[in-house]
């Protein structure tokens, strides 16, 4: 029976990787373990950046705000731009500006060079966001859940090892190294890009080849649906608390819990390892039971985690505060994945890219928001106003409909 039943788990594996969709998953996969492990990789790098530029916590946050609020502010172009000249095409061409930006801030020699080319490469990053959804929402219409949370695990892995590997450059040698190393990296994924994803992974119509009057009613009333406004707030609240929290996370294990910059790497990169089972079995449980059944059960583990952890003291017991915590990182592959297929394929990229945009620009204020509060002595009540945020978001979950 056991082995039937590998026989079958091996038959499914094959069909989710056959008719050239694994090289297509392998490609999206790689692209985002660079954007996202890149762009985390910042608050490792922030007790650098503040000694090179003499950065208080409030300014700190801030260039994580300005990261946040241009990678926001670039989902709907991203989002449109995939609808009009295909997602494929705008993959390849989120990669390229990822590199040379990165490029730029690892020669900057001033602290506003680097926070232009930290915006400029947020923006860039942010035309992969909606496309890699739509991309894969369209290859894989029965498993977009398993997909995006491969996907996503994959993303984990760069939030792993990334922000270790650059802070331990950072030690070593320079900060800005390990911005440099990563531009060839990318420079290859774009060239893999190219060759694995169609131009076009979407219908040949878009809603969006032309704007008008029409079409701006038109994609209003899908945004309007109640499922959509609800789910959108639900985003934006875990958006904030995800933001604020892998923003200070590190710092606060150095300057309240008194760990080593050493330490406080290693906790931050066990966080997101921890994140490649997570999202994997997030993602599975929205493919089985719906956004109603999964999502509270992992937003409440989020809740407890958050409380728990200002009285966590301790190597050990904050190991496993940082498993709990990584809770935090599966919310997301039950809301976007139910976000992206609730629009009409002919507007997709263009509605998920206007929502992306909303959740992730109020989303960037949290940092210095959170940053603001620390400076000030509050850094252990701001993750309870965290927890509260997180909670109110579980209340959110009775308005959507079952599925």
């Amino acid at each position: 029976m056991s082995s039937l039943g590998a026989i079958d788990r091996l038959s499914n594996v094959r069909a989710f990787v056959a008719d050239g969709r694994g090289s297509i998953l392998v490609a999206v996969a790689a692209g985002w373990f660079l954007s996202i492990g890149v762009r985390l990789a910042y608050p490792v790098l922030l007790p650098y950046l503040g000694d090179t530029y003499g950065l208080d916590l409030t300014t700190a946050g801030f260039l994580l705000t300005a990261l946040w609020l241009c990678y926001a502010l670039g989902q709907l172009p991203g989002g449109l731009l995939a609808d009009r000249v295909g997602e494929g095409n705008v993959l390849v061409a989120s990669t390229v500006i990822s590199a040379v930006t990165l490029g730029f801030v690892a020669v900057a020699g001033s602290a506003p060079v680097v926070y232009v080319a930290t915006a400029a490469f947020g923006f860039g990053t942010a035309l992969y966001g909606v496309a890699r959804f739509t991309t894969l929402s369209n290859t894989y219409p029965d498993n977009d859940g398993t997909a995006i949370g491969v996907t996503m695990a994959a993303g984990q892995a760069g939030n792993t090892l990334l922000p270790l590997a650059a802070g331990g450059i950072a030690s070593a040698f320079a900060w800005q190294y390990g911005f440099g190393l990563v531009v060839p990296a990318f420079a290859a994924v774009a060239i893999g890009l190219r060759f694995a994803v169609p131009s076009r992974t979407s219908g040949s119509t878009s809603a969006v080849d032309s704007v008008s009057l029409e079409t701006v009613r038109y994609v209003l009333s899908e945004l309007r649906r109640p499922e959509i406004l609800t789910v959108a707030a639900i985003q934006i609240l875990t958006y904030c608390v995800w933001q604020a929290f892998t923003g200070f996370y590190p710092t606060y294990l150095i300057r309240v819990k008194g760990f080593s910059e050493g330490v406080a790497t290693g906790l931050f990169s066990a966080f997101f390892a921890a994140g490649i089972v997570v999202q994997p079995l997030t993602g599975r449980l929205y493919d089985r039971f719906g956004i109603r059944k999964s999502l509270p059960p992992v937003l409440g583990v989020v809740v407890v985690s958050l409380v728990a952890l200002p009285f966590l003291e301790g190597f050990w017991p904050l190991v496993v505060g940082t498993v709990f915590l990584s809770s935090i990182l599966g919310y997301g592959t039950i809301t976007l994945p139910y976000m992206t297929s609730a629009f009409p394929s002919d507007m997709q990229g263009t509605g998920l890219g206007f929502l992306r945009t909303v959740y992730m620009t109020i989303g960037a204020l949290s940092p210095v928001a959170f940053g603001a509060l620390a400076d000030r002595g509050y850094f252990d009540k701001a993750y309870f106003v965290l927890a509260a945020l997180v909670a109110v978001a579980i209340a959110f979950t009775w308005w959507l409909p079952e599925q």
